[in-house]
């Protein structure tokens, strides 16, 4: 069976199911196509609020298929950049996309399935869980924007031991140190990452974007730059419908219903 991304829904949430369980769900152009396309039907459909990104067959996903790489060695420099360019625009429109997205990791999340992992808001895992950036055990360096991740999320040395060791990191390791926002027992990632999407699914979704969008740009500001942004988004959302339910919900002591 060729690899696929599967599509779904619960409420208000798109689950898309990486589904190649002969291969570990490795990753390939279609699924990077299939899933921009998906995130962008997602974008414009109002009833959906949230994503997850998980794996058939209790595994995340074992990142590239390295026999397929064996053969793209053969390419030009110019054939195997356009194939990177395909991940990276995936990765690229995970990053940007308005809505949280959730990765719910059961089993290896390994090289490009690392990067996928750690391109989502937020990461849902399994108790045994396996996350290893492995490029460099077959003497490669990392893409999907993991250094970029790691670095962003770790002190220097740690993320160098993660990338050049390119051994298995515990998952209770990166659960401490923040990485991992979600620890389950195995075979309840999904579900919790779902439960979890509940919850954001709740809040204003202008809020929410608001957030993910000052949250990804803070890296690249200076201080006095982001509370320049932090006020633009304040004041637009301050003015949004949403803004005014939220706080007449406060005080009438009821659930908001935001739109």
């Amino acid at each position: 069976m060729p690899a696929e991304l599967k599509s779904s829904s619960h409420d208000h949430t798109l689950i898309l199911t990486l589904n190649d369980p002969s291969t570990r769900n490795a990753l390939s152009p279609d699924i990077y196509a299939a899933g921009v396309e998906a995130l962008n039907g997602a974008e414009r459909n109002r009833d959906i609020r949230s994503v997850v990104i998980t794996g058939a067959g209790g595994m995340f996903s074992a990142g590239g298929n390295l026999n397929r790489l064996q053969a793209r060695r053969q390419e030009s420099a110019e054939e195997q950049a356009r194939g990177v360019n395909a991940l990276h625009g995936w990765i690229d429109t995970i990053r940007n996309f308005p809505k949280p997205v959730i990765a719910a990791v059961e089993g290896p999340a390994a090289g490009a399935g690392f990067s996928l992992a750690l391109a989502c808001d937020l990461i849902v895992a399994s108790r045994d869980a396996v996350f290893i950036m492995a490029y460099a055990r077959v003497g490669l360096s990392p893409d999907g924007g993991g250094t970029w991740s790691l670095a962003q999320s770790l002190p220097r040395q740690l993320a160098m031991e993660i990338l050049m060791g390119a051994d298995k990191v515990d998952v209770q390791r990166l659960h401490a140190l923040g990485v991992v926002n979600r620890l389950t027992q195995p075979g309840d990632a999904l579900n919790e990452a779902l439960a979890l999407a509940s919850t954001l699914n709740q809040r204003a979704p202008n809020a929410l974007t608001s957030i993910k969008e000052l949250v990804t740009e803070a890296s690249g500001n200076s201080l006095h730059e982001h509370l320049d942004q932090e006020r633009n988004h304040f004041v637009k959302n301050l003015s949004h419908a949403n803004a005014g339910e939220g706080i007449a919900a406060f005080f009438e002591k009821r659930t908001a219903r935001y739109q």
